[in-house]
């Protein structure tokens, strides 16, 4: 026979361990696998986020991010030696690029003066949860950074990216409410005779 297909188990799991991206050995509760994973996490709640969302500005947006995820999760996999040999690493560039859109997307509605209730429109709330988890995975990586001062980056990167997921998540609950307004006064006006 030909090649045989390739399997999704290793055993080394069953002993508790995972092997980082290096090559090297750790076990599965190790602080970086521990942050990669709520990584995975965070990239499936965006995923979830972004089939909800109706608005392609908005699915692209959370695309890159996603993207942007895997370039995370590279480097949390990587040794401090490992670092130097990605060929890329999220930056300031990667940073002011989620600033421009926190600004941009803020400017349309604004933000809420009051605390919000997740809620309103499941494309909100999806995009609420996903916020949460990208707090963890802050809290994480600043964690593994305080031990080696690998990831000053990452830190800033996670933070800005926090913002823009409430500010994604705050127009998607402004949009549900016009919707809704704009339905109610379309029905009122079919029940009295003025729409034809």
């Amino acid at each position: 026979m030909g090649n045989s297909p390739q399997k999704i188990y290793t055993g080394i799991g069953d002993k508790g361990e995972t092997r980082l991206l290096s090559g090297e050995t750790v076990a599965k509760d190790d602080n970086r696998v521990k942050t990669y994973g709520s990584l995975d996490e965070f990239q499936s709640y965006l995923g979830m986020a972004r089939s909800l969302i109706r608005q392609e500005s908005i699915q692209s947006v959370l695309y890159t991010i996603q993207k942007d995820i895997f370039v995370a999760n590279s480097e949390l996999a990587s040794t401090p030696k490992g670092l130097t040999g990605l060929k890329r690493r999220l930056g300031k560039k990667d940073i002011s690029k989620l600033e421009v859109w926190i600004d941009e997307f803020a400017e349309l509605y604004g933000l809420p003066r009051h605390f919000v209730v997740p809620g309103q429109s499941q494309d909100s709330a999806a995009l609420h949860i996903a916020r949460a988890i990208c707090r963890r995975c802050e809290r994480l990586i600043i964690m593994l950074n305080r031990a080696t001062g690998d990831y000053d980056e990452l830190v800033v990167y996670f933070n800005r990216l926090s913002d823009l997921l409430f500010v994604l998540a705050w127009l998607m609950e402004i949009r549900a409410i016009v919707e809704d307004v704009v339905c109610d006064l379309v029905e009122s006006e079919a029940k009295k005779g003025n729409l034809s």
